[in-house]
């Protein structure tokens, strides 16, 4: 056998476990439908989307979303967070991951922003 052959191979066969157990991993730090209610119920959570985008909004219990200059409203749909702006009818969702450092929003297993989540309407918005 070509020995570029066998050490393709062992290489795939030494990654395969590390790829499981990353998957594993993520997938373990992943919140449910209950804990995403529980995490950013009456919390503000403050970060930065992927695209450079800021973001501070406070998450009411009642499903308002309130940020300095506009509102809205977040639901759970099984395992996801849903949010709507303003008049907008597009709906977009994300799961949320478990971070050191507070929460991350997770698209098609992407990571596509994170925040840190405080207690109450810290901005009063």
């Amino acid at each position: 056998m070509n020995r570029r052959i066998v050490l393709f191979f062992s290489a795939a066969a030494l990654a395969a476990p590390l790829l499981f157990a990353a998957t594993v991993s993520f997938a373990d730090d992943m919140l449910t439908g209950d804990q995403i209610k529980s995490t950013v119920s009456n919390m503000t959570v403050e970060g930065k989307m992927n695209d450079g985008m800021a973001y501070s909004e406070f998450y009411g219990a009642d499903g308002t979303i309130k940020g300095k200059d506009y509102t809205g409203k977040w639901t759970v749909e099984g395992n996801e967070m849903c949010f709507v702006y303003g008049t907008d009818p597009k709906k977009s969702c994300y799961g949320i991951k478990k971070a050191a450092t507070g929460i991350q929003w997770v698209e098609d297993g992407k990571v596509e922003g994170d925040g840190m989540v405080s207690q109450g309407n810290i901005r009063n918005y």
